[in-house]
């Protein structure tokens, strides 16, 4: 199994980055491949070390203008250069089993919402969740109840996104709905 993690390239607070890494740590204890961004900086350079350190198997996926600007991580199990961010997430989505979006920001989002639309419209039906850190993504959840409660969102398509405040419920959450996605 592979679960692709979406995060910023920012630290962010301390509990955001005790996260990343423990995210990290637990995908590879489990056995679980990390797909991610390919970056060295900010959460995502903190989920491939701390999956690395322990272990695990780090793929990224990374646009050749961010591997010219030099951000690509150095020691990852493989890193895919693609030509463009929208090539990047699709090649994000083939190679994962579920997605995971940790605190971050607009392109955090931008890869959270591009999964989650594509799971709507049918193009795929892997988990996709939300790492809550802090109630990081409060204000989100809120905004996707008012597009339900509004109509624009069904209530089956609202409850496919996951939210867990830690990574063992995370982590269950993801095993949760892969067992119903493939059953």
């Amino acid at each position: 199994m592979h679960v692709a993690v979406f995060s910023g390239s920012a630290l962010g607070p301390q509990s955001h980055q005790g996260a990343a890494a423990a995210v990290g740590h637990r995908l590879a204890v489990d056995g679980i491949g990390l797909v991610y961004g390919g970056g060295k900086v900010g959460l995502m350079g903190l989920v491939a070390d701390a999956a690395l350190e322990a272990g695990g198997s780090v793929t990224g996926v990374m646009p050749q203008h961010l591997v010219d600007a030099e951000v690509a991580h150095d020691h990852l199990t493989q890193l895919y250069v693609v030509g463009t961010m929208h090539e990047r997430k699709a090649k994000m989505v083939e190679l994962a089993d579920a997605f995971v979006a940790l605190p971050g920001g607009p392109g955090t989002l931008d890869e959270l919402f591009e999964v989650f639309t594509w799971a709507r419209l049918g193009l795929h039906c892997k988990p996709v969740a939300l790492l809550d850190v802090d109630a990081f993504y409060g204000p989100l959840l809120t905004q996707l109840d008012q597009m339900t409660s509004g109509g624009y969102l069904s209530s089956e398509h609202r409850a496919s996104v996951s939210v867990a405040q830690t990574v063992p419920a995370l982590m269950e959450s993801i095993f949760a709905q892969s067992h119903t996605t493939t059953s």
